[in-house]
């Protein structure tokens, strides 16, 4: 029986930067920076484990490609770009 990408070796780990190029490339997210990574894994208890390799940071692919397939972006209102956000109707 052939093996899936889920079966098959160890993890895929990859820095942050290259993290965020795969996960670009492979269309799972529109645009992502290494140092919005940064600030995600710091912020996020759910963020895959992260694991020092040397001075850089590393996260499997497969586990943070899932991850980001799951996650829900909440866009915040762009103060520089439109203003102060309208004020609440009661």
């Amino acid at each position: 029986m052939p093996e899936g990408p889920e079966e098959e070796g160890g993890p895929e780990m990859l820095s942050y930067r290259a993290l965020a190029q795969r996960l670009v490339a492979d269309g799972i997210v529109e645009r992502m920076t290494h140092q919005r990574l940064s600030q995600i894994a710091r912020e996020d208890p759910d963020f895959p484990p992260v694991i020092k390799v040397g001075r850089t940071n590393a996260v499997d692919y497969r586990l943070a490609g899932a991850y980001f397939r799951k996650r829900r972006t909440r866009p915040g209102w762009r103060s520089d770009l439109k203003g102060q956000p309208p004020a609440a109707s009661e």
